[in-house]
């Protein structure tokens, strides 16, 4: 087996994702307590209303404090000449090995919650689906994507 691509994301990306958790975590809160609402105005049972503020404490504890740490954990990608090799995943571990000779376009992308901690994502495209590199610093991001790019032309003049 393969050893472990040995480039890692930006460590700012925990804060970012962090952020992100809170923001969907806050439209979480927003229709559970409009069900609350709902359950007191039609005199519903109340444990509906306790088993849906539990779910989203759950949900929020697991979103915005441990999610992003695992994700964090697990990232990794390294770029060689003929193909780029990306790991992630919690549960299931995902490694995945693009070629250079398939590669199409490759983009930069940001947020808004990327760009206050001046992060971007690279984005690789093939024939088939789009890859992605997450919350990588903005000058590391770019690096990455123009030596993608200028490795890829290579391997399209070498054919």
């Amino acid at each position: 087996m393969r050893e472990p691509p040995m480039n890692t994301i930006a460590p700012d990306a925990i804060k970012a994702w962090k952020l992100t958790g809170v923001f969907y975590e806050g439209l979480l809160w927003l229709i559970t307590i409009a069900v609350a609402i709902i359950i007191y105005l039609f005199d519903w049972p109340y444990w509906i209303g306790i088993v849906l503020v539990m779910i989203s404490i759950l949900s929020t504890i697991f979103t915005v404090f441990i999610l992003p740490k695992l994700r964090f954990r697990k990232w990794r990608y390294e770029l060689f000449e003929q193909e780029i090799y990306i790991q992630h995943g919690i549960l299931i571990m995902s490694r995945t090995l693009v070629p250079m000779i398939r590669v199409q376009h490759v983009d930069t992308k940001q947020g808004p919650f990327l760009k206050k901690y001046q992060l971007a994502s690279v984005t690789i495209s093939t024939a088939a689906t789009t890859h992605e590199i997450p919350a990588l610093r903005e000058e590391d991001a770019s690096a990455l994507r123009d030596r993608i790019s200028a490795l890829a032309r290579v391997d399209e003049d070498d054919v």
